[in-house]
């Protein structure tokens, strides 16, 4: 078996989540945390590999620096600032690029081969510039997109229809963010279309993009799901699972889009994103797709600017 080595560029509360949610999953043999404060990466990865001791199977948890990317199975970027309460995931627009910017220039010499999750906001603006700046292919450089929207909707459908999240077949499509939007037409609850469930659309959208600032305004910060959600990305790609997750990848066509990243599901596998899935939409669904692409794509023209 190929050893799996995991790097997360960023050891901040993202990053360090992601760490622990991998260490805990058991798929991979090695995690490398990367900062720009290398005493802090040193402290989480100490931070998690005292956790380790009571798992049980065996992972190397420990700090490193960009070179460590080269023969990387996954290289997950988690640079940026967190969102404070009334900010939106755009509103860090500025910051994130000038972060990218000093993050490309040590990771463009490498030419990595395996793929490359970002996780930094905004996500879908990130994944497009990131992609660019390393003259990555399509298939190898995504982010998590509506991954984490997906799940919060899971929840607030299971909630709703009071049955297991995993009777929920559910995607949130678009940007992560205000503007994603939810393919109604898709959902089912152990195969039972949506419609028939009883439960209010615009409830069940409201709740899916409050989620998000509800934790923020709680307690400045989102970490738990986001890890959680990077780890079963990850499990896709070091096992080569072939699942259907939504993630952030540039459009070629697909879904009436081109030259944008948008979360849309995908299969996912060991090389990265190996096939677009394209659900069968309504047309009001289009036209609400259309307009949260349209806000990622204004975003990605701002970003090229800066």
């Amino acid at each position: 078996m190929e050893h799996r080595k995991v790097v997360i560029i960023g050891a901040g509360h993202v990053g360090s989540h992601c760490a622990y949610a991998l260490a805990s999953a058991g798929d991979c043999e090695e995690i490398v945390l990367v900062d720009l404060l290398p005493e802090k990466a040193a402290a989480q990865a100490l931070d998690v590999a005292d956790s380790a001791s009571f798992m049980d199977h065996a992972v190397t948890v420990r700090a490193g620096g960009y070179g460590e990317c080269k023969d990387a199975a996954l290289v997950v970027i988690a640079i940026g600032e967190p969102r404070l309460p009334g900010q939106t995931r755009l509103d860090l627009l500025g910051r994130s690029v000038e972060l990218l910017k000093t993050l490309a220039n040590e990771l463009k010499p490498l030419r990595l081969t395996c793929p490359v999750v970002t996780i930094t906001n905004p996500a879908d603006i990130v994944a497009d510039w990131l992609r660019r700046a390393l003259e990555l292919e399509r298939w190898q450089c995504f982010s998590t997109g509506t991954l984490l929207d997906t799940a919060r909707l899971v929840r607030c459908v299971s909630q709703g229809a009071g049955v297991d999240r995993r009777s929920v077949s559910a995607f949130c499509l678009g940007e992560h963010g205000d503007s994603s939007m939810v393919p109604f037409s898709a959902v089912t609850v152990g195969g039972v279309p949506f419609k028939e469930l009883g439960l209010s659309r615009e409830d069940i959208l409201s709740q899916t993009h409050q989620a998000g600032m509800d934790i923020i305004e709680g307690k400045g910060s989102t970490e738990f799901g986001i890890g959680r959600a990077l780890a079963e990305l990850a499990r896709c790609i070091l096992r080569d699972e072939k699942r259907i997750l939504p993630v952030s990848v540039l459009l070629e066509g697909e879904y009436g889009q081109t030259g944008i990243h948008c979360g849309v599901p995908c299969r996912i596998g060991r090389s990265g994103v190996e096939k677009v899935v394209q659900l069968e939409l309504t047309q009001e669904e289009q036209r609400r797709l259309n307009a949260s692409c349209q806000v990622i794509k204004q975003h990605i023209d701002m970003a090229a600017a800066l």
